[in-house]
């Protein structure tokens, strides 16, 4: 116990608990946080891929009233008709389409069964952040559209703003936003395709690439392993200055002292404390 008494010094014991913190989490969050966004990105990448091979379906044989949709469904191109309801219409804000700030506008649609269905027409962009601009408004009557389905936002808990008579949203959920419209939405929402009646600005599909995820992970998981092997290596350094030194003859009586250069056990013990 002799040979390591130096790591109980305050020095090296904050060194130890830092390395150890750090290891620790690198292997218990970090990594395994780019990991998790690396899987969900190639999710949805394969759901993404697989909705453009298939037909549209009926929002109804989907996601039957009442039910909620299975997440997998998520980007299923479908198909639904009603009439739109302008007056439950929110825009969710601090939106950023083609890097500008912009707007997205929801617009429930009744069905032929008198449920409502959450719809995104699109995005308008705007010069001050704050303010909704005018766009143009939904079509009446019946309509016939398609679009990809979507599963809702997290929900951010932050009270929706009303200004010039414009509900504005944080998030594009569908049970919040159906508690402030005072309806009953379903738990998913319909992205229109282009050229659809109300459509505005089409919100593109996301890129299929999977990101740097992946490397970012490993990346962490190396330094996870890098961190304890560094601390070792000074370890080591430490052990062998105090037997270089044990073993190094002492000078003879009467003799001129021998100036010493500044050894690594030096430079380590002005780092992390004086040596006993």
């Amino acid at each position: 116990m002799r040979r390591i008494s130096f790591l109980f010094r305050p020095g090296w014991l904050a060194l130890v608990a830092v390395v150890a913190v750090f290891a620790y989490l690198c292997f218990t969050m970090l990594a395994p946080w780019q990991l998790g966004k690396n899987a969900a990105t190639e999710r949805r990448n394969a759901l993404i891929e697989q909705s453009v091979q298939a037909a549209p379906i009926p929002v109804s044989e989907l996601a039957p009233a009442g039910s909620s949709p299975d997440p997998d469904l998520e980007w299923r191109r479908v198909t639904l008709s009603g009439t739109y309801v302008p007056d439950h219409e929110v825009v969710a804000r601090l939106r950023s389409v083609e890097g500008q700030p912009a707007f997205e506008v929801l617009t429930p649609l009744r069905l032929d069964d008198g449920n409502e269905v959450l719809v995104n027409r699109g995005y308008v962009h705007t010069q001050q952040g704050t303010d909704v601009p005018e766009f143009d408004p939904a079509p009446t009557g019946n309509v016939s559209l398609e679009g990809r389905m979507r599963m809702p936002e997290g929900a951010l808990g932050r009270e929706p703003i009303i200004a010039a008579d414009v509900t504005q949203v944080y998030s594009i959920n569908p049970g919040e936003i159906g508690d402030v419209t005072g309806t009953t939405l379903p738990d998913f929402y319909v992205q229109l395709d282009p050229g659809q009646p109300g459509g505005l600005g089409v919100i593109g599909l996301p890129q299929l690439d999977r990101g740097p995820f992946l490397s970012y992970g490993l990346q962490w998981i190396a330094f996870g392993i890098m961190a304890p092997l560094g601390l070792l290596y000074f370890v080591r350094a430490e052990l062998r200055e105090r037997r270089s030194e044990k073993a190094a003859p002492n000078n003879a009586p009467g003799s001129t002292p021998v100036t010493r250069q500044p050894s690594t056990q030096d430079k380590l013990a002005d780092r992390y404390g004086k040596r006993r």
